[in-house]
């Protein structure tokens, strides 16, 4: 077993005589079982250390007091100097209440703290942007979760931070969240749950179509699943030119249409109401019915393998794009939807082809509203977003395995931050003004410094490196799980 974790070497670690499914399932356990090691093995992901120098014991009157006194003074006559003077204009703020932690729900509220530590490790590494982990516990005197509490933290902490990524909180409470702060609050708050994943499953499904031979305007749609991820999903659609008469969304207890009483007798629902009204205006009641001749599938709903069944793939059109984006077990296998006839299959994660995953999108677009020090995230900045990530990726080559940009490819995130930030400036949302090369130029040279001071510390021991027989036990462990 070696230290690289790629799709091509995994793919090579399990015995020959495995089937599809049986890999799929040790690859699963191999990741989950190893993640708890090497989480044990390094406590966590993220330490705090100085960006500047100590170059004797002076400077620290310096950083300090007394010449820090005037810091505090000129950031009180003029607040927006605080993202000059401090770190706050590159630091975001990841809050949780660790209600909806990836797919495995409510996970109490420091339950969190491991995906929202690897959201700011994501953060700082892709995109040069400094971020801190802060679950918080929501819950009232009888134990029910309350949004404004969330509200209220978010409104007091915005004083030191650039922006707020708000990340795994229930439905629905994440709507009221987001767009209660997104309004009130004086700097961006961002939902990457929501608007994250919409903005790189845009970017997938513009990039699927184009090589699927289609078009957004005409395709025919079916989302599965009625979250803050395929309801804001579904709203970039349609504001980017997709037509809501032919999407057909489900929720737990079927289609969304105009006649369902009970999601209009909810106020709390109104995001989902709004998607009643502007689409499936036939009531078509059932997935099997939507699916036949679609073109294409969008699941982010119950883990599988097999909440999407695979007749449902048999019956779409041809050249049928699929997203079976549930973690950590997708829909249906890859393998599966793709012996059905399935164009291009996409997940969310990274061990398969075409992951569809929010970590090629949010360090860029933080990191392009921090450029200009921007107010809020408008929608057309995340629809600019799915453009950039977009375009970025068939500039360099796409085929129905690689349609979109990966964490690799270091540049994307720079691209995105650039054409965030000018759209944030078109929008009006901006504090400063700024040019798109000045914006790029920045963001890459604070992504290299990010990604070179993590290898200069693993190079000097700093990080040390996890043991080699650690990993061999953990795939033994795996492999024997699934036999």
């Amino acid at each position: 077993m070696k230290l690289d974790l790629s799709l091509s070497n995994l793919s090579k670690a399990f015995p020959e005589d495995f089937t599809p499914d049986q890999k799929a399932r040790a690859q699963t356990l191999f990741l989950k079982k190893l993640s708890v090691k090497a989480h044990t093995f390094y406590g966590g992901k993220m330490q705090t250390v100085p960006k500047a120098g100590v170059y004797g014991f002076n400077w620290f009157n310096v950083w300090y007091t007394p010449g820090v006194s005037k810091v505090s003074t000129t950031i009180r006559d003029d607040n927006d100097t605080s993202f000059a003077l401090s770190n706050r204009g590159n630091l975001v703020a990841v809050v949780s209440d660790s209600t909806r932690v990836l797919g495995d729900g409510d996970c109490t509220p420091p339950g969190g703290l491991g995906v929202m530590e690897g959201k700011a490790f994501l953060m700082k590494y892709l995109g040069g942007v400094d971020s801190i982990a802060l679950c918080v516990d929501s819950r009232d005197k009888d134990g029910k979760h309350d949004p404004d509490k969330i509200i209220e933290f978010v409104k007091m902490l915005q004083p030191s931070v650039g922006a707020v990524n708000l990340e795994d909180i229930s439905q629905p409470n994440c709507y009221k969240v987001l767009d209660e702060l997104r309004e009130s609050c004086d700097i961006p708050v961002w939902h990457d749950d929501a608007q994250g994943t919409a903005s790189v499953t845009l970017a997938g499904l513009l990039n699927a179509l184009h090589l699927a031979g289609k078009k957004l305007s005409e395709a025919k749609i079916v989302l599965l699943g009625a979250g803050a991820s395929n309801t804001t999903i579904a709203r970039l659609i349609m504001a980017d030119g997709g037509r809501g008469e032919n999407i057909v969304m489900f929720d737990t207890k079927g289609s969304l249409h105009r006649n369902r009483k009970d999601i209009e007798a909810d106020p709390r629902h109104y995001r989902k109401w709004e998607l009643c009204l502007a689409t499936n205006p036939d009531c078509v009641p059932t997935e099997a019915e939507a699916l036949k001749g679609a073109d294409v599938l969008i699941a982010l709903s119950t883990p599988g393998p097999d909440t999407v069944k695979r007749e449902w793939i048999r019956s779409m059109a041809p050249k049928a794009i699929v997203f079976c984006c549930a973690n950590p077990v997708p829909e249906i296998w890859p393998y599966a939807a793709k012996e059905e006839g399935a164009y291009i299959v996409a997940t969310g994660r990274g061990d398969f082809p075409n992951q569809v995953n929010n970590s090629v999108c949010f360090p860029g677009i933080l990191k392009g509203a921090l450029a200009v020090r921007a107010r809020k995230i408008t929608d057309a900045m995340a629809i600019r977003c799915a453009h950039s990530l977009a375009d970025f990726a068939r500039k360099r080559g796409i085929d129905p395995d690689n349609i979109v940009a990966t964490m690799e490819e270091t540049e994307v995130f720079a691209h995105e931050a650039a054409d965030v930030a000018m759209q944030a400036i078109a929008d009006g949302a901006a504090r400063v003004e700024a040019t798109w090369q000045g914006v790029y130029d920045k963001a890459m040279a604070d992504i290299t410094a990010s990604r070179n001071m993590t290898k200069d510390l693993m190079a000097m021991g700093y990080i040390a490196q996890p043991p080699m027989e650690m990993l061999q036990q953990t795939l033994d462990e795996a492999i024997a799980e699934v036999r």
